[in-house]
């Protein structure tokens, strides 16, 4: 197992080491909440892109069906019930209108889905929250060595170098 700069864990690090390692980190952490934006940027355009998708073809089906759906359910309704064919022409009309209707449902709800997103508000707060974290942050407490100690660690190099 080894830390993130390579070096096995426990092993003695220098502080270039650390910095390095903590430098690294905080780079990758920056990225990652800066992919997250993205990722939440681009499922809120999706869901808008669905909700003009579901309005467009909600009027497509209102503009262009009407004309032949009008006519062939009017004449369809006038052929089974004998009623008046102006009663017959508005109620295909109505069914048209319905039909538009659930299609523009559709879009509302994905634009409500849309605009409650609060991806990018998500990711500041995260962001804020993490410099909080850090500005807090505060070295390990050494001990106090006297002038004429030398730590262990310090007299362990000297003898291997020497």
């Amino acid at each position: 197992m080894s830390a993130p700069d390579g070096s096995p864990v426990g092993a003695e690090r220098s502080i270039g080491q650390l910095f390095a390692s903590a430098t690294a980190e905080m780079s990758a952490l920056v990225h990652d909440e800066i992919a997250l934006a993205k990722a939440q940027l681009k499922q809120d355009v999706k869901r808008g892109a669905t909700s003009g998708g579901a309005f467009s073809a909600a009027g497509a089906v209102l503009i262009f069906s009407l004309p032949m759906l009008n006519f062939a359910l009017a004449y369809g309704i006038r052929t089974w019930s004998d009623w008046n064919l102006a009663v017959c022409f508005l109620l295909s009309f109505a069914a048209n209108v319905l039909v538009a209707g659930v299609l523009a449902l559709i879009g509302v709800t994905f634009a409500k889905k849309a605009k409650k997103s609060q991806g990018p508000q998500k990711v500041a707060a995260s962001m804020k929250e993490t410099a909080v974290v850090l500005q807090k942050a505060k070295p390990h407490p050494r001990p106090e060595l006297g002038q004429d100690r030398v730590p262990e660690a310090i007299e362990a190099v000297a003898r291997s170098s020497s």
